[in-house]
Formats: structure tokens, C-alpha cells, sequence
């Protein structure tokens, strides 16, 4: 088996089994499996899986909470959320409280594995589009912030390039607009993450709205 081990956490026995499948026939090794989000903070704890699948709404706890505990304990555990929504409220909650991105339940077998084996390089995974809108209808709308709000310690160059990640643009993408080395680009964006304790681009998007650094545009609803 090559790449990161993998948790299942659903409700539901033939969405686990059918995902476990899935990765396991693309060489990915999944550690175990949970029906709820209480056995996800133990399974995690017994098996120290590298990503999560966690399903958002599950009887008892939640896939929020679960989040919200397994990264307090394991801040380096990556955890995708599971949804049938694409602007699910429950999803952006998640995203704050430090979920590396969200999969529709509906996904291809191989966006799966690919989604899998890129948030277990510690990179997150998002759609700008659908996280511009969802974090535009969710944010300030009650939700707890997850993130630092202080963006006093960032330089004239790290607001700026903090501002263009939140508009969901890549690091190629960063070094065409700001005429910087990629290299140079890589950098700010760890300075910022550092500056602000930002685990992954996901946090970024939701802190430069939440701030109102980026506001949403029209192209955005």
C-alpha cells in the first residue's frame, strides 16, 4: 500500500463499504471504519489515521464535533468532510473549525483516491467556486471563527497575497498576478500560515472572509 491511511467515518454501512473499495483498489491502505462521530475520536486515537472521511451529520455526535476534538488532539490529521451539499452550513463550520476541504458523497471513485492522496501531502482541498460561495453565505453568520483574527503581524505583501488566496487562487496562479518566483510565492504563504496559525489554504479562504479582506462579488452568488 502506498500513500496515507485512511479512516471511514459514515452512518451509513454501504457508503463505508463502498469507499473502503474504492481506495483499497487504488492502493490506498484504509486503517478502519466508524458509524458515528464519538467512535471516529477513538478509532482516531487507536488507529492515528493520516486523513479522515467524516460524514457531517451522524446521529449522537456530529462530524463537526469529531472534528473539532480530533484535530484539538492531532492537529496534523487531516479530515475531509462528507456531504450531500455542496453549501451545506454544517460544511463551512467544519472548514473552520479546521477541516482540510469537503467531497460530495455523489464523487467519482477516482476524484476520490486523488482527494485522499492530495490532502495526505498536508494540502487542502478545495473548489474556489463552491468555497467562495459557502463561505460568503456562512461567515459571520453566527458560526464560531476558528482562525485568528489579528492580521496586524502580516507585511503590506502577505495581506495582499493572503487576499488573492482567499479568492482561491494558486500559488502559479499568486506569482503571475504579484510577478514573484513561485518560490517567493511558497514562502509568504508559510510566513502567513505561521503568522496566523492557519493549518492549510481552507482556513485561509474562511479567515479572509470572516476578516472581510475579500468580500463576495457577483460572479460569487
Amino acid at each position: 500500500m502506498t500513500g496515507p491511511r485512511v479512516l471511514i467515518v459514515d452512518d451509513q454501512e454501504l457508503i463505508r463499504t463502498g469507499f473502503r473499495l474504492i481506495l483499497t483498489a487504488r492502493g490506498l491502505d484504509v486503517a478502519g471504519e466508524a458509524a458515528d462521530g464519538a467512535a471516529a475520536v477513538e478509532a482516531e486515537r487507536r488507529l492515528r489515521p493520516d486523513v479522515i472521511l467524516m460524514d457531517v451529520r451522524m446521529p449522537g455526535m456530529d462530524g463537526i464535533e469529531a472534528t473539532r476534538r480530533i484535530l484539538a488532539r492531532t492537529p496534523d490529521c487531516r479530515i475531509l468532510m462528507l456531504t450531500t451539499f455542496d453549501l451545506d452550513r454544517y460544511v463551512y463550520a467544519a472548514l473552520a473549525a479546521g477541516a482540510s476541504g469537503f467531497l460530495l458523497k455523489d464523487v467519482t471513485a477516482d476524484h476520490l483516491a486523488a482527494a485522499v492522496r492530495l490532502v495526505g501531502t498536508g494540502d487542502a482541498l478545495l473548489a474556489p467556486s463552491i468555497t467562495r460561495r459557502l463561505v460568503q453565505r456562512f461567515a459571520g453568520a453566527g458560526e464560531e471563527p476558528a482562525v485568528h483574527r489579528d492580521l496586524t503581524a502580516l507585511t503590506p505583501r502577505e495581506l495582499e497575497v493572503l487576499t488573492l488566496l482567499g479568492r482561491g487562487l494558486s500559488n502559479t496562479e499568486l506569482a503571475g498576478a504579484l510577478t514573484l518566483s513561485e518560490a517567493t510565492v511558497k514562502t509568504h504563504v508559510a510566513r502567513i500560515f505561521a503568522k496566523l496559525d492557519l493549518r492549510d489554504r481552507a482556513q485561509a479562504v474562511v479567515l479572509a472572509y470572516e476578516t472581510g479582506l475579500v468580500t463576495p462579488s457577483v460572479n460569487d452568488r
